[in-house]
């Protein structure tokens, strides 16, 4: 039985890290084998709402009810976390890819290398164009960063180029994406980076470059 690869979705309460899963899970689910691991504080809510989706089946898909800082659970104190990947690997054999989504965190928020291989931060830019200039492990450090919900940057104010020049400067030659989920722009980014530089596999889904402006 392979070991499947651990991928990290990170990033603030309300940023669109379900709907990233939700997408994710429904555009790769034909071509690889998936599980998801949601984390939430006292409820199982999110996982409840992965499964409602349909994009992947019922039994794919277990809730960690943490009980506390969401970043603990995946960082400091992996142990529940790692619990629910063995059950799910125990009962799912040969799985490509199992998905962390942790709570809603902060901007210093980032994933053990205990629990998973890589992981996306996503933030959004209905909290303004400032945020990736304030910096933190999420913006500076994640493997790849997602700048969601473009499509309300005319609504409250955001200048996308500005989150393009601060991302890039924050970031230097790591990837960011400017995404929307509801509308799926920038989904086959996502994909084409998680086959590409994660699975390792040729090609990847499409062309793409640093930066998705």
């Amino acid at each position: 039985m392979r070991k499947p690869v651990r991928i990290g979705i990170g990033g603030p309460v309300g940023s669109g890290k379900t709907a990233l899963l939700v997408a994710l899970c429904r555009e790769m689910g034909d071509h690889h084998s998936l599980a998801a691991i949601t984390n939430d504080i006292y409820t199982k809510e999110d996982a409840e709402f992965v499964v409602k989706s349909g994009a992947i089946a019922p039994e794919r898909v277990a809730g960690v009810e943490t009980g506390g800082c969401p970043h603990t659970a995946i960082r400091e104190d992996v142990s529940m976390n790692v619990h629910a990947i063995e059950e799910m690997t125990a009962t799912h054999a040969n799985l490509d890819i199992i998905f962390v989504e942790s709570g809603g965190d902060n901007l210093a928020a980032t994933f053990s290398p205990e629990l998973v291989d890589s992981h996306i931060y996503v933030i959004d830019v209905a909290e303004g164009d400032k945020i990736p200039r304030k910096g933190g492990p999420g913006i500076t450090k994640s493997p790849l960063l997602v700048i969601n919900k473009i499509d309300l940057a005319p609504h409250v104010g955001a200048d996308l180029d500005v989150m393009d020049r601060d991302s890039k400067k924050m970031r230097g030659a790591k990837p960011y994406y400017f995404t929307n989920m509801r509308d799926g722009v920038g989904l086959n980014k996502v994909i084409t980076w998680i086959e590409r530089d994660v699975l390792l596999l040729e090609g990847g889904n499409s062309d793409v470059s640093t930066s998705s402006a």
